[in-house]
């Protein structure tokens, strides 16, 4: 460590946050571990004298060190201050051995000797205001004695900056948050189409090129605290780094990275990164955590330089999406920038009202904080306020479509006690109460002439094909069409399946019985035609299939109602045009298997009522849910191979 100080020109930066931070954490390290306390003492003493001297003091102080180190326990002294000089010889002054006094000339006052210059103070003059870089001492000139609370005079070159920066925003106007990026200092061409693979073309999308994560410098985890099998970002010193070969032609990259708590080893495969890593450098390094022979490494991770001013202010720092040939750095510098000069621009579309009933702060200042917050609170306050206006326009869009949909009209469907019967009569089963309760639902609905548009809401198995069957009983029984969109071909199948089973015993008004199709990308040929054709002239009743029912060419001769399954796999875009395939608007049933909870339902579905089916039928093996780790997958996987050797079923589903 002594030796890396060496290296750097003894600046006190081989170690995170300097040799005095390590001596308070391994102080109590080596008690524990039985060091002759004296040793101890004189170790301590001297990182704390080295860390509080100047760079020039500090190789005497490092000799001692090492020598304490050895076992000469001699505490090391700090360096004696220098002798301040003598005060320059006046007029009014003597030699020393000059006995006669100075003569005053009769009739003038003795005057004093003149009082010493002031000692100007250095104060901390901010030189620039970027977030994360340290405060620059410079001598401002101030007496000692002057009223502290008044500031000291801006330096030239910052006034002039900052006066500039000032008119610079004044000659913009809102038409520039269009602009290109080149508009932008320091944007050319070549980073203009770098930032275009981010989907960052405009000015104002590199505002709203929000952070994915951030790191937190005063709150970052250090090295003591690291576990085998974690995945984690440090702050470290690359104290040594150095190729190794392992075979003919192939070679790894190993460093030892310190902080003022241990240190770690780090391993990476390709040798061309050694041109990368620096001795002496901080970087913040990612990584998942393992064990080599009984010590701590990280395998190949990911780093980056550091700004050392910004881990010593220990604020927040924001970690971007990137892409090839564009750094965090370089992208951080860029959105700073961006948002020191076209932020205040941002129209914000909430009222000062609502802003003060819910608390929020205004746009331009919510994105300021959310790139580069002052706290770990403003940050949550700015995300809030962003959360707030997505939300608020989710609710806009979804209440003007509510009210699109009031305004329309449909044929009702009511559904007879009768009929409702003659529909129970045939079902293998009796209905749990809650699918009697969400049919009896469907029924208020459908016997409107309001088009419904209700979101059922069950797990696998709890029932919702019956009760979807009921509701296409229902537009069967008024002489109209039923069509199911489900997200694959094999639900579709399936569906098919259940569904011919469920109304193949029902007949049409007309007596004839309830025709059942299936139509998706693996119905070809003369079957495709024939069931595009039935539902042109009417003679399909009811039709499960996938997208395939919204090719164009594909129409219905009296839609009156429109069944999506699994809701959540389709866009708003996919269940409209199922509707426009009738010539009046249907009625819409969506179903999901996946839990909503209710505030959300009714936040991204407020166009929808909503229907649950919270009960399994009688019979139904209750399912458990359980979460395993990463480091639990071959446990999973295990039980997963007994469960199919035992001829059950399982399945695994990726996102």
């Amino acid at each position: 460590m002594l030796d890396l100080e060496e290296k750097q020109g003894w600046r006190n930066r081989g170690v995170i946050g300097g040799l005095q931070a390590l001596a308070e954490r391994w102080s109590a390290d080596a008690s524990a571990e039985g060091l002759d306390p004296a040793q101890i003492d004189a170790l301590v003493e001297g990182m704390r004298a080295y860390g509080a001297a100047t760079p020039a003091d500090r190789p005497a102080l490092a000799a001692q060190i090492r020598r304490a180190a050895a076992g000469d326990y001699a505490p090391p002294k700090p360096p004696e201050p220098a002798e301040p000089p003598a005060p320059a010889a006046t007029e009014a002054q003597v030699d020393d051995d000059a006995a006669t006094p100075l003569e005053i000339p009769a009739g003038e006052p003795e005057q004093p000797p003149p009082a010493p210059e002031p000692v100007k103070s250095a104060r901390p003059v901010a030189t620039t205001d970027r977030p994360g870089l340290g405060t620059v001492y410079e001598d401002d000139g101030a007496d000692d004695d002057e009223d502290p609370g008044i500031p000291p005079p801006e330096p030239t070159h910052v006034a002039q900056a900052r006066i500039a920066r000032q008119k610079a925003r004044e000659r913009r106007n809102p038409q520039d948050l269009q602009a290109r990026v080149t508009i932008i200092s320091g944007v050319g061409e070549a980073t203009a189409e770098q930032l275009a693979r981010l989907g960052i073309e405009k000015v104002e999308d590199l505002l709203w090129h929000l952070p994915a994560r951030y790191d937190d410098f005063s709150q970052m985890r250090t090295i003591d605290s690291l576990r085998p099998g974690e995945q984690v970002t440090i702050i470290a010193n690359l104290w040594d780094v150095r190729e190794r070969k392992i075979g003919m032609n192939r070679a790894m990259v190993q460093g030892i990275l310190g902080d003022s708590t241990g240190t770690l080893h780090a391993t990476w495969w390709n040798k061309w990164i050694i041109n990368k890593l620096r001795p002496g450098s901080t970087l913040r390094f990612s990584g998942k955590v393992s064990l080599y022979m009984g010590q701590k490494t990280l395998d190949n991770p990911a780093f980056e330089d550091l700004d050392e001013e910004r881990v010593a202010t220990g604020r927040m720092s924001p970690v971007y999406p990137l892409t090839e040939g564009i750094n965090n750095n370089r992208l951080r510098t860029l959105i700073f920038d961006a948002l020191d000069a076209y932020a205040p621009l941002v129209d914000d579309p909430l009222p000062a009202s609502v802003r003060d009933e819910s608390e929020l702060p205004d746009l331009p200042t919510a994105l300021k904080q959310v790139h580069f917050p002052d706290s770990q609170a403003e940050m949550e306050v700015a995300r809030r306020r962003l959360a707030f206006e997505e939300l608020f326009y989710i609710q806009l869009g979804v209440q003007q479509r509510r009210a699109t949909l009031r305004a329309e009209v449909a044929q009702p469907l009511p559904l007879s006690d009768e009929a409702l019967e003659q529909f129970l009569a045939t079902l293998p089963f009796a209905l749990t109460g809650a699918q009697q309760r969400v049919i009896g639902e469907m029924r208020l609905d459908l016997g409107r002439d309001v088009p419904m548009t209700r979101l059922v809401q069950g797990d696998v198995g709890s029932g919702k094909t019956a009760v979807a069957a009921a509701a296409m009983w229902a537009a069967v029984g008024n002489g109209t069409q039923a069509a199911m969109l489900a997200p694959t071909q094999i639900l579709a199948e399936q569906h098919h399946r259940g569904v011919s089973r469920l109304l193949g015993q029902l007949t049409r008004p007309d007596g004839t019985p309830v025709n059942v199709a299936l139509l998706t990308g693996r119905v070809t040929g003369e079957a495709r035609e024939q069931v595009i054709a039935g539902l042109a002239d009417g003679s399909v009743d009811v039709v499960v299939g996938t997208t395939a029912l919204i090719q164009d060419g594909v129409e219905f001769a009296n839609l009156g109602l429109a069944i999506v399954d699994e809701q959540h796999r389709f866009g708003v875009e996919q269940r409209g045009a199922l509707r426009t395939r009738a010539t009046t608007q249907p009625h819409l049933l969506v179903m999901s298997a996946t839990p909503i909870p209710r505030s959300l339902a009714l936040t991204v579905f407020g166009d929808l009522d909503v229907s649950r089916i919270d009960e399994m039928p009688p019979g139904r093996t209750p399912i458990k849910t359980k979460r395993f780790t990463p480091a639990e997958r071959e446990r999973l996987y295990s039980f997963m191979r007994r469960e199919v050797e035992a001829g059950r079923q399982a399945y695994v589903i990726y996102p």
